[in-house]
């Protein structure tokens, strides 16, 4: 029977419900259930975890309900971490709950369901701490028996090292148990139980280097970054240094006067691609007190990692979007590598942008935030341009090593991908024992197959694009939802016998290379090849070693690469994002090409890029290929200026999806005609632009439309978004979307 002198706890449950709840706490569970701990909860017909956000105060507890089980012996966040949460909430209108459980490691949460095979309810979830076996001499006296050969040498190996861990033991004896266990009855070992963490590094070595001599701007650099790191205040900078001006450098050697000064790093990268050859540098430059974050890790590992944070036992965080959340106390500097990614932005769940609470991060802990980017975003160029970032510029390569020269090759005529002269020029290359990169932004065999009679293409039935071919897999498969099938021999619409393929991917530029240049030896680094746990590593690793003579990519191989060895580049249809239905598409080509050609020549061989084009008149590719990112931006600023888009207003999405399509029109029209009723009470100037059929109109079986909100007034913009959101009536069938700064238009 649960009294009024039981304490009452405010949960925040992770469900897509913008309120948080009240719980009893048993007598057992008070001086336990205290902020930042996990409880299990009963919720509706469910069990789940739920967050404690702190103590409430209310006289109503007849219809409380009690907690069930306390997770946690130690708060899993600081106020300040929570300080964070709720900004990130209240700023994304997201949940507090779904916000809490994004920050935290994967797989930790229980949670319960109706079981058909089992009586009553199932739980699962929870990831578990592993426990390891330690041995270490203990004080007991050798037996008047003689112990086994193998038992004696265990004793011996545990002996002279102090001390083992069971798994290494199995390494050097196989099982050991039985030899384990008499060693301990007799107290000759002692067992220690403690425990372990998931090693992401244990199959890597690296040799340690030392920090590395700094050309006059690299050191201009630094000695700025040194006096904002000791004023222990909230500092943004933007580095912005070509493509090979060593950026890197100055983040490690700033790191270290961090580090000094006893305050921690957080280090972000747009993908994972870019984790090891990162973490390389940064371990050979620190050694050990480095922990990865990123989604190439298990559940396990993940929280491992997470756990070694939590508890100071790494003091640098290297990782992807997701370790902007990274439970770092006493931080020093945040780096964001390669900012102008659009890879920072989450797409789905809770829509945030790691880059820009990067900065918020910073403003709170007082740290020092460096943006770095050889192609930085245009509202981050006008930023530093109004003076709210400072800027560093890296203007030359190191050593004075020259931008590599681009060479555009028309393509009106040529029915191939690899144009005549990319072929003569691939030749040259592996002749002189040197390497190149292809990049080529479409992985697959063929765009897609279409019938020779009818010209019909093969489509996804869950979304509005058609299929890709990919000839290894003899399948056409959606990007988007995974739709596979078998690649017909016959039309499914007319029946006709001849499926043609058109255009060109990763997988069929490489089955074309081999056979026109069979003695090369040549890697492709896309999503169908990097799947796998490790496979980036490898492949990049490969590459490094001059193993490999062609690399052929997507634009995973564009940026943060550093191989000395690639003199040639060639880009096929380098401009394809022009034709991306965005504002931003200019920009992104620009960003893209200017990346993929500064992989060329960072060696002592100058490099070299053939562009093969259709359009190479357009200003964001003419920039790219003179280099020009000052020329990229008075124009593009210009066009955003005329246009009235970011950074002269604020955007937020709608988004509307459902299974009939129908009702998310209706819905879609109704939150048009509230927003525009709000709109005119409150006397707002936002533009409510739709609602519209988004470009991809149909995505994993659902219909799509969106409503653009466009604003000069960020603060009005989001008055009219709150408004809407409490004024609203819900509805079970139309899921609905708030996406603040969104970056994908798609």
């Amino acid at each position: 029977m649960t009294t009024r002198q039981q304490q009452i706890i405010e949960v925040a449950i992770p469900l897509y419900m913008d309120k948080t709840f009240h719980y009893l706490v048993p007598v057992a569970l008070a001086e336990k259930a205290l902020p930042g701990r996990r409880v299990f909860v009963p919720f509706g017909g469910r069990k789940l975890t739920g967050y404690v956000l702190g103590y409430a105060a209310s006289a109503e507890t007849a219809k409380l309900k009690e907690v069930i089980q306390l997770l946690d012996d130690e708060p899993l966040w600081t106020p300040a971490e929570l300080e964070f949460f709720r900004w990130v909430a209240s700023y994304y209108m997201h949940p507090l709950g779904e916000v809490l459980k994004t920050a935290l490691p994967a797989g930790i949460n229980l949670q319960s369901k109706k079981s058909a095979a089992v009586e009553g309810e199932t739980v699962s979830g929870g990831r578990n701490v592993r426990i390891e076996n330690w041995y270490r001499p203990g004080n007991g006296s050798m037996p008047a028996r003689a112990l086994g050969s193998k038992t004696t040498d265990v004793l011996e190996l545990i002996r002279t090292s102090g001390e083992v861990s069971a798994g290494e033991l199995r390494g050097r004896f196989g099982q050991c148990g039985p030899q384990l266990k008499r060693l301990t009855e007799l107290g000759l070992i002692t067992l220690e139980k403690r425990e372990f963490y998931r090693d992401p590094f244990k199959e890597e070595r690296v040799e340690p280097d030392t920090p590395r001599a700094l050309n006059p701007h690299q050191q201009a650099a630094l000695d700025t970054l040194l006096q904002a790191l000791d004023c222990h205040n909230f500092s943004p900078w933007l580095l912005h240094g070509v493509t090979g001006s060593g950026k890197t450098e100055v983040y490690l050697q700033a790191i270290d006067h961090c580090l000094q000064k006893g305050r921690a790093a957080l280090v972000l990268v747009p993908e994972i691609s870019l984790t090891p050859q990162l973490v390389r540098r940064f371990r050979a430059r620190f050694g050990s007190g480095i922990a990865i974050l990123h989604s190439g890790l298990s559940d396990g590992e993940r929280y491992d990692e997470w756990r070694r944070i939590r508890r100071g036992l790494a003091r640098i965080v290297i990782g992807a979007r997701s370790a902007v959340f990274a439970p770092l106390e006493k931080i020093g500097i945040i780096v964001v590598d390669e900012e102008h990614e659009a890879s920072f932005k989450q797409a789905e769940g809770l829509r945030y942008n790691a880059r820009d609470l990067a900065l918020v991060r910073g403003r709170m802990e007082g740290a020092t935030v460096l943006l770095g980017s050889a192609t930085p975003l245009i509202t981050t160029l006008h930023a530093a341009e109004l003076g709210r970032l400072g800027l560093l510029s890296l203007p030359q390569r190191v050593r004075d090593i020259p931008m590599p020269t681009v060479e555009t090759v028309a393509m009106q005529g040529i029915k191939s991908a690899i144009s005549p002269r990319l072929l003569q020029a691939l030749e040259e290359t592996i002749t002189a024992g040197e390497q190149a990169i292809i990049f080529l932004n479409r992985r697959g065999y063929a765009s897609v197959l279409v019938c020779g009679d009818c010209n019909q293409p093969l489509t996804c039935p869950n979304c509005s694009v058609t299929l890709t071919y990919h000839r290894q897999r003899r399948q056409s498969i959606c990007h988007y939802c995974d739709y596979a099938v078998p690649a017909p021999c016959v039309c499914p619409a007319c029946n006709g016998m001849e499926m043609k393929e058109l255009g060109a991917g990763t997988e069929r530029l490489e089955h074309e290379l081999q056979e026109l240049l069979p003695q090369a030896r040549i890697l492709r680094m896309d999503s169908d090849t990097t799947s796998g746990k490790g496979s980036h590593n490898r492949i990049l690793k490969q590459m490094s070693e001059g193993t490999a003579d062609i690399l052929i990519g997507t634009q995973m191989i564009t940026k943060g690469h550093d191989f000395p060895g690639v003199t040639l580049v060639g880009v096929v249809n380098g401009e394809a994002s022009l034709n991306m239905p965005d504002f931003r598409s200019s920009e992104r080509t620009f960003q893209i090409l200017s990346q993929v050609f500064g992989r060329a020549g960072r060696g002592d061989i100058p490099g070299r890029v053939l562009l093969q084009s259709f359009n190479p008149g357009h200003y964001a590719i003419q920039c790219a290929i003179n280099h020009d990112c000052n020329g990229f931006y008075q124009q593009e600023i210009e066009f955003r200026r005329e246009a009235g888009y970011p950074p002269y207003s604020h955007l937020a999405c709608i988004g509307f999806s459902g299974t009939m399509e129908q009702g998310v029109e209706q819905r879609a029209e109704y939150a048009a005609e509230l927003l525009q009723k709000i709109k005119r009470e409150m006397k707002l100037r936002i533009d409510v632009l739709g609602p519209a059929p988004a470009p991809l109109y149909r995505l994993r079986g659902r219909f799509r439309r969106q409503i653009l909100l466009k604003a000069t007034s960020r603060q009005d913009l989001r008055k009219l978004v709150g408004i809407w959101l409490a004024r609203r009536e819900t509805t079970a069938n139309v899921r609905e979307v708030v996406d603040i700064d969104p970056v994908d238009m798609m």
